[in-house]
């Protein structure tokens, strides 16, 4: 059975990464790899009751996150429907392309921890493409999205799931993930820009569509824009006070979106007011990068109910006597895989009695399995989401952003050491 999933798996993962070339958009191998890796496991399995429970165990955990997804990017949508983005893309009035590149990378490096990766990439993602037009010259740009948003996420108890979970877990403290983190991450941002930043020469073509300015007034613009971003804001906060999932935040938050939009738009006339309306906004966001998420969650679930994920985590630990090896190893599979599954390995791996709170090992493990999915596209949620998002292909992000975010990741997890070291 085992290898009869992994072939499975390593099937569905290349008919997604070569989909312009087999011409099938890659939301349909994905759910048809999730279903099968199912389908594979329960019949090879004795207690069919019991992997049906796990199923539903797992689509539990899969739908606070797929609706996360859709309540942010329904949120983004609404936002971008009252043209609140013209706020900030009216701000931006840098067109070099060199140095709007740092500065794109900047916001979403720093939004990251608020925000976390996943709500960054969906607003940043949404800016960009309001600020340019060619979907070409976005490519790069897209690129340093996804390595910035989970760099910014991983020096925050909030800034992504690894770091989350691992708060959480009691292995990690949120002042000192902060003081530890932040120079590692930054590293392995500045690293990556000042290898692509010499790809470019003279100024972006602007996005006239984002300049020619709106129909809605200026106090409108503002009121949806500060709403959207203080929903966003709330969430992590939300969920500290109520100890609820991220997902009750966010549906809390579109709730509030929904009566602010449609409060504004009954003041217009009858089609303007469907169109600026959250209904219309939920017709926008794309459904199948969604459903695109789900299957792969739904794969990566398998291998860790059957133990895969586990077994190659202790054949690790065996093999590799070196913590810092092992860790790194960690961060690169988490380019493959999820690393909510490597993070619950490392955390039976490693028992607190024996690495107390803020060890180093917990810190790097955050560092790794949180910057280490930028190495593929489909390595992270925030490169997921991008991918859904966009027109980035994974081909091409393996040819022209892997081998970067690679270096990059690689300079911070030295720079760790180092800091470590001393």
């Amino acid at each position: 059975m085992t290898l009869l999933l992994i072939a499975i798996f390593a099937i569905g993962y290349f008919a997604i990464a070569f989909e312009h070339n087999i011409k099938i958009t890659k939301t349909a191998p994905a759910l048809i790899t999730g279903v099968l890796c199912w389908t594979v496991y329960i019949l090879y399995s004795a207690n069919k009751e019991l992997v049906s429970e796990q199923l539903l165990e797992n689509l539990g955990e899969f739908s606070g996150i797929l609706f996360f997804l859709m309540g942010a990017m329904t949120i983004v949508e609404i936002i971008d429907l009252h043209d609140g983005f013209e706020i900030i893309t009216t701000k931006i009035t840098q067109t070099n392309k060199r140095k709007l590149l740092w500065i794109i990378s900047a916001i979403a490096f720093f939004l990251s921890p608020i925000l976390d990766n996943l709500t960054t990439a969906i607003v940043v993602v949404s800016l960009l493409q309001k600020i340019i037009e060619d979907p070409k010259e976005r490519l790069y740009f897209l690129g340093m999205i996804v390595i910035a948003a989970n760099a910014g996420g991983v020096w925050s108890p909030i800034g992504d799931v690894t770091t989350t979970m691992l708060w959480l877990g009691g292995q990690i403290t949120a002042v000192n993930i902060i003081k530890a983190m932040f120079i590692p991450s930054i590293v392995s941002v500045i690293v990556p820009l000042l290898i692509i930043s010499p790809k470019f020469s003279g100024n972006i073509q602007k996005n006239i569509t984002a300049t020619n300015g709106s129909s809605r007034s200026r106090k409108q613009q503002y009121v949806i824009l500060i709403t959207g971003f203080s929903v966003l804001i709330f969430v992590p906060i939300f969920k500290a006070v109520t100890h609820l999932p991220p997902y009750m935040g966010i549906l809390i938050g579109l709730a509030i979106m929904w009566v602010i939009a449609e409060r504004i738009g009954n003041n217009k006339e009858e089609q303007d007011r469907f169109k600026l309306s959250p209904a219309y906004a939920l017709r926008k966001i794309d459904t199948a990068s969604i459903l695109f998420f789900l299957g792969i969650l739904l794969s990566i679930a398998v291998l860790e109910r059957t133990g895969i994920l586990n077994s190659l985590a202790q054949i690790m630990e065996a093999k590799i006597a070196n913590k810092n090896a092992i860790v790194l190893i960690m961060g690169l599979l988490s380019s493959i895989v999820d690393n909510v599954p490597l993070i619950a390995a490392a955390q039976g791996m490693y028992p607190l009695s024996h690495y107390p709170t803020d060890d180093s090992i917990w810190k790097f493990l955050a560092y790794c399995t949180g910057t280490g999915g930028s190495i593929l596209i489909i390595g992270s949620a925030a490169g997921v989401a991008v991918m859904g998002m966009t027109k980035i292909d994974f081909i091409w992000y393996l040819k022209n952003i892997s081998w970067i975010a690679l270096i990059g990741y690689l300079s911070g997890a030295i720079t760790f050491i180092l800091i470590q070291s001393m």
